[in-house]
């Protein structure tokens, strides 16, 4: 075989394993297989028209994401749901596109209570001349947005992953993979149900005006503010 026969194979081989995961994956947090079911191997493999080596290796990644688990008396069975890694950028990546409740984002805004306007606060004592730029950029192209819902949602998640890594903290860096892909959802949710609305410029501005000045007290309280805010005008 020749290398680029070889590069071909290997790339459509990876693209099979990708949608056997997909599809699975669906199929599970969609509830078509439900929590305790044991995968009838012959059976998916017909319905995802995979042969058993990509459905083993997909059986492998959903396993490790906590949304399925294998034992000698069941087989290999859907795990229950409060199992499911949602801080996996996969599995949450599936469960939005599934559709979810007003308790799940409730649950998501009390998380970003809890680790936001501390990441704020970090930011106004750790932030580099390079996250100061971030973070105004992103409240340019919230300005910039007007009314153009895409354009503020696009802002809006710019600017709190920007504040999430200008914490210069590693651990709430990483959580943007969390909180942006639900708070896009939510924003895109929001701006096409309501026909008129605050412009989120300002409150944004005030986060990066104490960031800015090395508040670091104003700079948590400016964010609380911004969720509650948030939370006031979509419950």
């Amino acid at each position: 075989m020749s290398s680029s026969e070889h590069t071909a194979s290997s790339a459509g081989g990876h693209g099979v394993h990708h949608e056997a995961v997909e599809s699975l994956a669906g199929r599970i947090i969609k509830g078509t297989y439900g929590e305790g079911d044991s995968l009838v191997m012959p059976d998916v493999m017909a319905q995802l028209d995979v042969t058993q080596t990509v459905l083993r290796e997909a059986v492998k990644v959903l396993t490790m994401k906590g949304l399925l688990d294998t034992d000698t008396a069941r087989g290999t069975f859907v795990r229950p749901r409060e199992d499911w890694n949602l801080l996996d950028a996969d599995v949450l990546r599936w469960k939005l596109a599934a559709g979810v409740s007003s308790d799940f984002f409730a649950d998501v805004l009390e998380l970003r209570r809890s680790i936001e306007p501390a990441a704020a606060a970090l930011a106004a004592e750790r932030r580099t001349e390079d996250d100061l730029a971030a973070l105004h950029a992103a409240l340019g192209a919230m300005a910039g947005a007007d009314t153009d819902p895409a354009l503020l949602v696009r802002a809006d998640a710019s600017f709190h992953t920007a504040m999430l890594i200008a914490s210069n903290n590693r651990f709430y860096a990483q959580m943007h993979r969390v909180i942006v892909p639900v708070l896009v959802q939510r924003d895109r949710a929001v701006l096409a149900a309501d026909g008129a609305f605050e412009h989120p410029h300002a409150a944004h501005a005030a986060v990066v005006e104490a960031v800015r000045d090395r508040d670091v007290d104003g700079a948590y309280m400016a964010m609380l503010e911004l969720l509650d805010l948030s939370a006031r005008e979509h419950p």
